[in-house]
Formats: C-alpha cells, structure tokens, sequence
C-alpha cells in the first residue's frame, strides 16, 4: 500500500496505473472505522485499485466545533487500510491542499438549507469544495459514501451531476454496532452511560420506519413518536428530528413518495446524526 503526502506524488503514480483499470475512492477524514472499512470492501469488490483519503477539512468546521481535538489515529487508520487492501492512502498537508490564498469554493445551493445545513452554515460548501478538488485530484470512475451522512451523499451526488463529472457516486447502507447505534468517528467521545442512551436514536427510527410499513403516513405521528422515544433517553439537546423528501429534503406533512426520516441529537457535546430511507 502506497502512502502519499502530497498531491503531486498521488498523481504521479495515478498516471502511472495502467490503463483500462478502475480507480475507487473513499473520501474520509480519518479515525477509521468499520463503516469505512464496508466502503472500502465495496470498492474492492467494484474496481482494481481503491484509494482511501484521509484529511481533516477545516472548511466544514464552525467555529465552535471540534475541528482541534477530531481524532487523527493516522498509524491505526493506515494498519486498518493495508489489511482492507487499500492500494492507496492520500493523506496531504493542509498546506499543501489549500493554498495560503485559497479563495474558491464550491456551493450546492437548495438541497443545503435543511437538516444540518440549517444548524450548520457554511458545513456543506466545505464539504462539496473538498470533495470537488479530491475528485479531481484522485480521478476516481466511483466513489463511495455511507448513509449515515445521507443529506451530504445526496448534496454531492447532485453536484456529480450539475457539474458533469464523469465518476459514478455510490451510497452504502449504514453499517451499526449491535447496540443498533450507528458507526462514527465522533462515537469515542461518549462515555458509557451517553453510548448507552444514544441508542434510543436508532430504536426511534426503526420504530417510525415499522410504523410506516404497516401504513401509517403522517410525518407529525411519526416524528412525534421518535421525540417521545428519544426524549426519554435523556438526550442534552435534541437539534431536529425531520421527515424529509429523497428528492428536495425539503419537509414535509405526508409521506406518500420516497421520503427520509433523519435526526440530529445531542449527548454531552457529542452531536450524533442518523436516518431511515423510506421508499
């Protein structure tokens, strides 16, 4: 497995690949985990060689977030890497990626008002700018993202197609610990009791998306149901419990098309995120 610092070096051996063989890319920030690793085994099942990055994007932080102390375990992330049989690791200087007089960035107007992007402005036009210049630095034919993060892999899929990139953006299934919580780098600053009551996030969900299944349409009933399950958690703060559509993620009163139910919820400074497709 090749490790590279700077972008030059990617690309040089990027044009060395022989032609005719696939590139897969899996964009992450690091502090590995087996959600990443399930992208990873997607990728190598799909093309010849994957290239996993590793970059903590400070364009995505707020001010007051953690961008300082995110984990970086960058020896456990590369060990994890290597045993996936990653062919590749990008993992440049933030100097190196973004000059001193950086000054473009990449917008995704609409789909960014909503969920997250309401109680964090400015979070998606870090996300897409970063991830438009690592497409275009990696050159990847796919590129693969968790559902978990389901609003920021719909934004870039849109982006894919408004801004005619060739690269097909796949979306994977949100891998879960047997708790039912949901994997994510953040998950290491709960402790015990916070983990323990964060699982009440996905019993919620599950239990709205049942409730859809037997038939039940109403997004009031079925967010209503979720707060009741979650609040009974003790949560610190609950940021939003939404049912959205697939196409617009704009709300919505009647689930009667492809819809999404996602939250957003505080334990001690811990914000988790998670969500159900439904349709």
């Amino acid at each position: 497995m090749e490790i590279f610092r700077t972008i030059a070096e990617y690309r040089d051996w990027r044009k060395a690949l022989p032609s005719g063989r696939s590139v897969g890319f899996v964009p992450t920030m690091g502090a590995l985990h087996a959600g990443h690793m399930r992208l990873a085994s997607e990728s190598r099942s799909a093309d010849s060689d994957t290239v996993v990055s590793i970059f903590v994007n400070p364009l995505q932080f707020g001010p007051s977030e953690d961008f300082s102390r995110y984990p970086r375990p960058f020896e456990a992330d590369a060990k994890l890497c290597s045993e996936a049989g990653v062919a590749a690791i990008l993992a440049p200087e933030a100097a190196d990626f973004y000059p001193a007089d950086f000054s473009t960035y990449v917008e995704v107007a609409g789909l960014d008002k909503y969920l997250c992007g309401a109680s964090r402005p400015g979070h998606f036009r870090g996300v897409t700018t970063v991830v438009l210049k690592l497409f275009h630095i990696v050159q990847p034919h796919r590129a693969w993202f968790g559902q978990k993060d389901i609003q920021q892999a719909l934004i870039l899929k849109k982006m894919v197609r408004d801004m005619s990139l060739d690269l097909d953006l796949r979306i994977v299934p949100t891998v879960r610990e047997d708790s039912g919580l949901a994997l994510s780098s953040r998950n290491v600053y709960l402790n015990p009791d916070e983990k323990t009551r964060a699982t009440a996030l996905s019993k919620a969900l599950f239990t709205a998306k049942s409730a859809w299944e037997k038939g039940e349409r109403s997004a009031a009933a079925l967010t209503n149901g979720m707060r009741r399950e979650i609040e009974a958690s003790s949560p610190t703060r609950i940021d939003y419990i939404e049912a959205v559509s697939q196409a617009s993620l704009a709300p919505i009163d009647t689930l009667d098309g492809p819809a999404v139910l996602a939250l957003a919820v505080f334990y001690g400074k811990t914000r988790l995120i998670d969500n159900v497709l439904l349709g």
